[in-house]
């Protein structure tokens, strides 16, 4: 049953996913009433967190069961003697999963009252605390030491300093404020710290702030399956083309045993320089990040400088993850999506674009996966029919683990081919919560089976590139 409302959209977008979710292929195959049953429970899925805390083991440092131990002391501290399991999965051997408890129905709210922004909200119902920079809003009198109720303004209406607000609000959970009201609002600088340390979140999942940095990265199950897919080879050229903040690419850099070359590019500065912290942190050698636009980074002529970096010359890469930019809107979780339709299918034609780049980079014998973290089936199934027609040098391949369900109808694509994509969606399970009962009573292969499908929405197309001419 759902907790919060369901994800809403601006009208036009909400009307366009219908129309994708309806479509004609999809209504034959399921018929009316399940292919729109689906769709609403996914609706209900994507405004609600993941079924579990999904964390990717750094093995180049430390092995998994050395780093499970680590965690489960955490855990017990964190959580005061609950028993909560921390899982090895058996396909995905260097991830741990954490089952999340809740939604926690029973809390008290306190009349002193926190609102935050959407996005910190979001964190905030997957284990995080609250930062002074997301605070927009408390009661008048809010002093340190408080307790005090937190509220995600998801349509973004609250005014910055406001004393009281009516507007839609979702309760997030309660917490403790670290700083008075006048401290937070009045600081001649700005203030980076915690403002809140949540103490009964609706829902419970470990904070990782500070928790082993070197030895764990948080990552979504379905992030971590497209490095396995790639499946890089120690001593191989790899392109990361839409690399930040680089999970993918710090997770690439350890499957190769940091032996080779991992080239991470991303057009904004920032976030390069984020990919290079985590390398560091990580301890990674391997990994060159540059700032470039992937749309860019073929080079028709050899360059006289022999800079390492971007463009690079055709095929000149053993293969290539495009994490291409997209819509979204596969991400947990998503109480009010802001895009508009334009923007919607603005990735589209960017996404060919660097496909298109990438198709020209691989040697001949390599694989090229693609991705995103999306539900459309024009940045999705319809790219992979595209791409096909445009490229007659590719042939989709089967994926291992294939974890996910298969490809949705609509795009043309033959039931063969559907069968070799992996589509994560949510609605695939029952929206049901989990307490400490429920979790002391289930089976461990049940819980993996379900952290396969309580993920977020993702979509992973595997090719290799022919070597005949």
């Amino acid at each position: 049953m759902s907790f919060f409302p369901k994800i809403s959209f601006q009208r036009e977008v909400e009307e366009y996913l219908t129309k994708v979710f309806r479509n004609n292929e999809l209504i034959t195959a399921l018929g009316t009433q399940e292919a729109e049953s689906k769709y609403q429970s996914l609706l209900s899925h994507l405004s609600h967190p993941p079924g579990f805390t999904t964390v990717r083991v750094n093995t180049h440092l430390a092995s998994v069961k050395h780093v499970k131990k680590l965690l489960l002391e955490e855990i017990q501290k964190q959580f005061k003697g609950l028993c909560v399991p921390v899982l090895e999965h058996p396909k995905l051997q260097d991830i741990l999963l954490i089952p999340v408890i809740g939604p926690r129905r029973d809390l008290k709210k306190h009349a002193s009252e926190v609102i935050v922004g959407a996005h910190c909200g979001y964190a905030v119902l997957r284990g995080a605390h609250v930062y002074v920079p997301g605070i927009i809003s408390t009661s008048r009198f809010m002093k340190a030491g408080d307790l005090v109720s937190v509220y995600s303004d998801i349509e973004g209406k609250c005014k910055r300093g406001a004393k009281e607000f009516e507007g839609v609000k979702v309760f997030l959970g309660n917490g403790i404020s670290e700083l008075s009201r006048s401290e937070i609002f009045s600081s001649s600088g700005l203030l980076n710290g915690m403002g809140i340390r949540m103490i009964e979140p609706v829902y419970l999942s470990p904070s990782f702030d500070d928790v082993l940095p070197s030895h764990l990265f948080l990552q979504n199950l379905p992030s971590v399956v497209v490095s396995h897919i790639l499946n890089p080879q120690p001593g191989e050229r790899i392109l990361d083309m839409c690399a930040a903040p680089g999970g993918k690419t710090t997770h690439l850099a350890t499957l190769m045993h940091d032996q080779g070359e991992v080239i991470a590019m991303d057009k904004i500065a920032n976030k390069v320089k984020k990919i290079k912290q985590n390398a560091e942190l990580l301890q990674l050698n391997c990994i060159k990040a540059f700032c470039y636009d992937g749309t860019k980074a073929l080079s028709v002529e050899k360059r006289e400088d022999e800079q390492e970096g971007p463009p690079f010359l055709p095929e000149s890469f053993d293969r290539i993850l495009l994490d291409a930019p997209c819509s979204g809107m596969g991400q947990r979780p998503n109480m009010a999506y802001s895009l508009t339709l334009k923007e919607v299918t603005s990735y589209q034609p960017l996404q060919r674009k660097l496909f298109t780049v990438a198709v020209k980079l691989l040697k001949p014998g390599g694989v090229l996966v693609y991705s995103t973290c999306t539900i459309t089936l024009s940045e999705n199934e319809e790219q992979v029919a595209w791409a096909l027609k445009t490229f007659p040098c590719l042939q989709l391949q089967p994926q291992e683990p294939h974890i996910g369900g298969e490809g949705m109808r609509g795009a043309g694509l033959s039931l063969d081919q559907l069968r070799l994509l992996q589509r994560f969606e949510p609605s695939a399970v029952t929206l049901q919560g989990m307490d400490m009962n429920s979790l002391q009573d289930s089976r461990e292969d049940d819980l993996i089976s379900l952290a396969n499908k309580d993920c977020i929405g993702f979509f992973i197309a595997k090719f290799m590139k022919s070597t005949s001419k």
